[in-house]
């Protein structure tokens, strides 16, 4: 538990490893995941270290297992991942591995070859048997069918040149073009022929597979008829640059139809070829994908310890390894078993050494947590992770936190939807953390599932407080307002009604628990609210940030900073307590001390009420004319101060707590540079007594002046910083103070934003009646639901998480947390694992 209120101990260790043991040692310390390495080769190039040719051989099998990953994946067939992590192979089993690992990649790519290539034959085949189908059909569209070029022949060449030079035969070329490229093929044969060509064409209504990337593309089937040899190479050159496969194809309808034959032919024989090279390939990705999640881990972990390796440094033997690392101390026994088992695995029978070292350099921070106290660790780390052994907020923002987020999210309602989410979340933690989704948001939900449910609990306990559930309330104790004088027509015909307690209509008795439920009705009730919200939120304020500075009494106990107690923490607490918690105190002084006076009724006073016959003096105004030192002025029938000698009392609060401003500012400075200057005069003094020549007297004078200059220096940063720490504590305190009060306005938008979409939407669906006031009860609840989950269970919940981040970060941490340390990152292959699977998904 020393760990959950402060970060662990921790030690720097120097560890000494047997070369042959060293791999089987730093596995088993991978499998612990509590030893941070530090690199005691900074300046050696990554491609110059000892075990870098084994990082590449791990780099090059994991290019292969993400090969035949992407190939698995491109199929369809499920990756079989059982949760499990096998141990780090020995070195000796990589030679098996990357045999393996070889032989996969080899078949694989042979078959991807093979089939690669009958899937282009098969291209060319069906796309071939298109042509001679589509041809066909323009053949036959002309007369007879007999001479078919002839009517080509026709449209090219005028009647006065048929009649010159006789009946001219027309040639034609005929190919496959992508669909998308016929119009502007259209042109540029219009264009470079000058016209002298007839192009006709026919989309096929099936998509070809692209051998090449797989993809399924349109294709049309063109053929072109042409005069001279000329025009053919033009033509073909065309056909060239856009593309487009051209096939032979014969005049002779009889030699055309012979070859579809044979096209059909071959085309039923490479589907046969083919259904069994994607059988064979299938086969072998599915004996694949049974091991290829296993296969990924141990290369990982593979690649992680000699990756860690490299950070060791070689003795001059060359027969051991040297490692320093910070380790906690709890955990050396542990630390040195792993050792120890690892060096029997790896059959040495020199056993490692394990030496804790001294030094001055600042440790990791090391918070243990578990899944519970995981979540509200990250929250405070997001701020800035502790200084090495400093007071940990997380442990009390457990219940500070859902605490206050609940004061201003207080619906019984809403907050039953928020703990149903995450106690289905916490309950049902393990399957959704085995789906490992890819949604950033829903990640972040899961993640923070115990604090999901501890918000929901803790506002619905407030939304009880506050009787509000859905902007409504419940009557569980009956009211304590007897509204004697309103008759039926009068309650009935007025919209809105006041409540006064300043009259006979209350009992003049506190509710038992919460508010009493006639406040709903009631016109005056967000005046009611508003006061007691205001009041509560500077009572959690001031309560807060009081706690916040008996942390810091803490920290400077626990790293003996006697002068901090003196001139910080006793002038803050003084300050703090002398003007802003006797606020407070004088808060609970007039809810204890006065009461409603229903004698101004002019009534005879029922024997059950016993109050104060004068109303009571206003906190605002008498905090601002305390603080300003001016009288309070008097008001007819109103009490002027609380009790007797209050105006006295005040004063000298007052006169203290200003007075803890130049003991902040100046008693820290002043007591350090008094000792500086002890120091300095007693080492003069020990110096001119040793030297007594006058080259010695000489040489101690620029030594002094040296270190007087260095003193001023010092002492100039340190009388500025501590002036900037007590500016920033005294306007903190108002600040901070008056930031509590969004408790308060949050707290209120709520409410009246619930009651509004209450208003304007449910209550218009229930005063409807019949059949049809049912079905439109059911619409309008529709609509109410999502509205009410949409804006203010996410939205405003968002809000008043935000707002309560804020105030544990802003104006209770900074009275005691400093966060300027740096986390421990351990060799942990949990970790490394989890970032690779992240960086693949992503």
């Amino acid at each position: 538990m020393g760990s959950l209120f402060r970060s662990e101990e921790m030690t720097l260790c120097q560890l000494f490893l047997q070369s042959e043991a060293a791999y089987a040692c730093v596995s088993e310390l991978g499998e612990l995941g509590l030893v941070q390495f530090r690199d005691l080769n900074p300046d050696v190039n990554a491609f110059q270290r000892k075990f870098v040719n084994e990082v590449r051989r791990c780099d090059e099998m994991e290019r292969k297992l993400r090969y035949l990953e992407k190939e698995i994946r491109k199929d369809d067939i499920p990756l079989l991942d059982t949760g499990d992590s096998p141990e780090a192979p020995q070195p000796r089993e990589m030679i098996d591995l990357e045999a393996t690992f070889e032989k996969l990649e080899n078949e694989l790519r042979e078959v991807n070859q093979n089939a690669e290539a009958l899937k282009r034959n098969f291209l060319e085949l069906t796309e071939l048997k298109h042509i001679l189908r589509k041809t066909q059909v323009f053949f036959d569209e002309h007369e007879g069918g007999h001479n078919p070029t002839e009517s080509m022949t026709r449209a090219l060449i005028s009647d006065e040149t048929q009649r010159s030079f006789g009946p001219l035969q027309l040639g034609f070329v005929a190919g496959v073009i992508l669909r998308e490229r016929i119009p502007a093929f259209e042109r540029m044969l219009w264009r470079a022929c000058r016209g002298n060509v007839f192009l006709r064409q026919a989309e096929i209504d099936s998509p070809l597979e692209d051998p090449s990337s797989g993809d399924q593309v349109f294709k049309s089937v063109f053929i072109i008829f042409f005069q001279g040899d000329q025009l053919k190479t033009r033509v073909k050159k065309i056909c060239e640059g856009f593309r487009a496969t051209l096939y032979p194809c014969p005049e002779a309808p009889a030699d055309r139809r012979e070859m579809a034959m044979g096209v059909m032919t071959r085309i039923e024989d490479l589907n046969t070829v083919l259904g069994q090279t994607q059988d064979h390939r299938h086969r072998v990705l599915v004996a694949a994908a049974k091991n290829i999640v296993k296969w990924f881990v141990k290369v990982r972990k593979i690649k992680a310890i000699y990756h860690t390796l490299n950070l060791f440094n070689l003795d001059v033997t060359q027969k051991c390894l040297i490692a320093e690392c910070w380790v906690p101390a709890l955990d050396l026994e542990t630390i040195q078993l792993a050792l120890r088992k690892g060096t029997e695995r790896s059959g040495s029978s020199v056993p490692p050494i394990l030496n804790r070292m001294e030094t001055f350099e600042d440790p990791p921070t090391y918070n243990r947590t578990n899944k519970f106290t995981s979540a509200f660790q990250t929250l405070i780390d997001a701020y800035g992770v502790a200084t090495y052994r400093e007071v940990n907020p997380a442990p009390y923002t457990i219940i500070t936190f859902p605490f206050l987020f609940a004061v201003m999210f207080g619906d019984l309602g809403h907050g039953l939807i928020m703990a149903l989410f995450g106690m289905w979340m916490v309950l049902k933690e393990k399957p959704l953390a085995a789906k490992k989704s890819d949604s950033e948001i829903w990640n972040i939900f899961f993640g923070g599932r115990y604090i999901i449910l501890l918000m929901g609990v803790f506002s619905m306990y407030t939304g009880f407080i506050y009787n509000d559930i859905f902007s409504k309330s419940l009557n569980i104790f009956g009211s304590y307002w007897n509204v004697t004088r309103y008759s039926a027509s009068t309650i009935m015909n007025n919209k809105g009604l006041q409540l006064n307690p300043d009259s006979y209509d209350y009992y003049q008795v506190p509710y038992p628990i919460g508010m009493d439920p006639v406040w709903q009705l009631a016109e005056n009730k967000i005046i009611f609210q508003n006061a007691f919200k205001m009041k509560i939120s500077i009572i959690l304020g001031v309560i807060h940030m009081l706690f916040g500075v008996s942390l810091s009494m803490w920290n400077h106990s626990y790293f003996k900073r006697k002068l901090n107690v003196f001139c910080d923490f006793i002038p803050q607490i003084v300050f703090l307590t002398f003007l802003f918690f006797y606020m407070v105190l004088l808060i609970f002084i007039k809810w204890v001390s006065y009461g409603p006076n229903p004698g101004h009724f002019g009534s005879d006073e029922p024997d059950y009420v016993k109050v104060s016959p004068y109303c009571a003096p206003s906190i605002l105004i008498t905090f601002i004319n305390m603080v300003l030192m001016k009288a309070t002025p008097d008001r007819p029938h109103c009490d002027v101060y609380m009790y007797a000698g209050q105006s006295g009392f005040q004063k000298l609060l007052v006169v203290i707590a200003v007075l803890c401003i130049p003991i902040m500012l100046f008693a820290k400075p002043y007591y350090i540079m008094r000792e500086q200057k002890l120091k300095t005069m007693n080492h003069e003094q020990m110096h001119s007594g040793e030297n007594g020549d006058v080259g010695g007297n000489g040489q101690s004078a620029q030594t002094s002046e040296a270190q007087k200059a260095s003193h001023e220096e010092d002492m100039q940063e340190m009388f500025i910083h501590q002036g900037i720490h007590t500016i920033e504590y005294v306007l903190g305190s108002v600040s901070h103070t008056a930031s509590y009060l969004r408790l308060w306005a949050l707290s209120l938008a709520h409410a009246q934003l619930a009651e509004v979409l209450w208003n304007m939407i449910m209550r218009n669906g229930l005063i409807q009646e019949g059949w049809l006031g049912g079905i439109i009860a059911w619409a309008f609840f529709a609509v109410w639901a999502v509205l009410t989950l949409g804006i203010l269970v996410l939205m405003e919940g968002l809000s008043a998480f935000l707002h309560t981040l804020r105030l544990h970060w802003v104006e209770f941490q900074s009275k005691f947390y400093v966060g300027q340390g740096h986390s421990f990152q351990p060799f942990a292959f949990e970790a490394i694992l989890d970032v690779a699977s992240q960086s693949v998904e992503e």
